[in-house]
């Protein structure tokens, strides 16, 4: 018996109906999860560099100047929530009734945490992908799994006997869909755990220029990293 009746080609060209589309569904569900790796990874590697731009926001002559070193990309998760910030602080200035029912401090945090929520929920699209594939992929491999032995059997009753040429084929095939679906499935949770982990970094990040934001639009100043009663002052220009 030749060894290439175990291989993929032998499995699409012996396989039936549904062990064709349990193999095309996993190769699809392969490559979705790869791009949506690829996608985020690249995207998690920008707004790390964005990150680094922090510092240099703050040491800025005046908020217009740090924005410019932010950088021009609108899909900046830390200059929009400069901006929201900013716009915030002057809507609440301009309105004065607004004084009587909602301090700056509580309308400034309402304003950065929907600009956080907002940037949260771009950074988590794609990864429900990675987890469906996940969790699913295992399964369809298995239910591949099970046709491959369900043929074998049939193969052992007609024959009348359990000879090797007769179930070789089918058990080849089980075997196949229990490994891709497995090589489908391990990728895409290692993918959505480092994806997590990454943007939790990210967030944390986040969460961080907010606050001194904040301190910055309430006070006039930032809070000093490791001091808290020491404040780094910023001109707020427009």
């Amino acid at each position: 018996m030749n060894s290439n009746d175990f291989g993929l080609a032998h499995v699409w060209m012996q396989g039936d109906f549904v062990t064709r589309f349990v193999a095309v569904l996993l190769l699809a569900m392969s490559v979705a999860s790869w791009m949506v790796i690829l996608m985020k990874a690249l995207d998690l590697r920008r707004f790390m560099g964005q990150a680094r731009r922090i510092e240099s926001f703050w040491h800025a002559a005046d908020f217009a100047d740090g924005l410019s070193k932010l950088g021009p990309d609108a899909s900046n998760p830390f200059r929009a929530l400069a901006l929201e910030g900013r716009e915030a602080a002057a809507h609440h200035n301009a309105q004065e009734q607004l004084h009587d029912t909602l301090g700056a401090s509580e309308w400034l945090t309402r304003a950065l945490r929907n600009s956080i929520d907002d940037s949260t929920a771009r950074m988590q699209s794609g990864l429900a992908v990675l987890a469906s594939v996940g969790s699913t992929a295992p399964f369809i491999g298995l239910f591949g799994t099970v046709w491959g032995i369900y043929h074998a059997l049939l193969s052992i009753s007609t024959a009348g006997q359990a000879t090797i040429d007769k179930v070789a084929g089918p058990i080849g095939e089980a075997l196949i869909m229990t490994a891709l679906g497995l090589a489908v499935a391990i990728p895409a949770v290692l993918g959505y755990n480092a994806l997590v982990r990454g943007n939790k970094g990210v967030l944390n990040k986040l969460n961080r220029f907010a606050h001194d934001l904040h301190a910055y639009f309430v006070t006039g100043a930032r809070v000093a990293s490791g001091n808290p009663t020491k404040v780094v002052p910023m001109k707020k220009g427009s």
